[in-house]
């Protein structure tokens, strides 16, 4: 009787995380801000994108939106609607399924 060896699998490359075979995208990173004023929101904003600027050293941002909506916002005009701010461009507008922030 001959016993076989299941061969193990070999990596073709370097690793992969496991949670990318299941997702091919990090999903993204919402903030609802509440509790406090336009100025505070402005602020708290100004914030995460200094938070953010961090994490650029490691490319995080290039794969994981990070996107802030003012929960009022959020609540007048749904969550889909073009309310949520990316924090490396909070000037603008978008939905949080928009497939890339420019």
């Amino acid at each position: 009787m001959c016993l076989r060896s299941r061969a193990r699998p070999t990596l073709q490359g370097p690793g992969r995380e496991e949670w990318r075979r299941r997702y091919p995208l990090f999903p993204r990173l919402l903030f609802v801000l509440d509790g406090t004023g336009p100025v505070a929101i402005e602020n708290r904003i100004s914030a995460l994108r200094a938070a953010a600027g961090e994490l650029k050293l490691f490319g995080f941002l290039h794969e994981v939106p990070v996107l802030a909506a003012p929960l009022t916002d959020r609540l007048q005009h749904g969550p889909s609607a073009p309310v949520w701010r990316p924090v490396q461009n909070p000037g603008s507008r978008v939905s949080w399924n928009q497939p890339r922030y420019g």
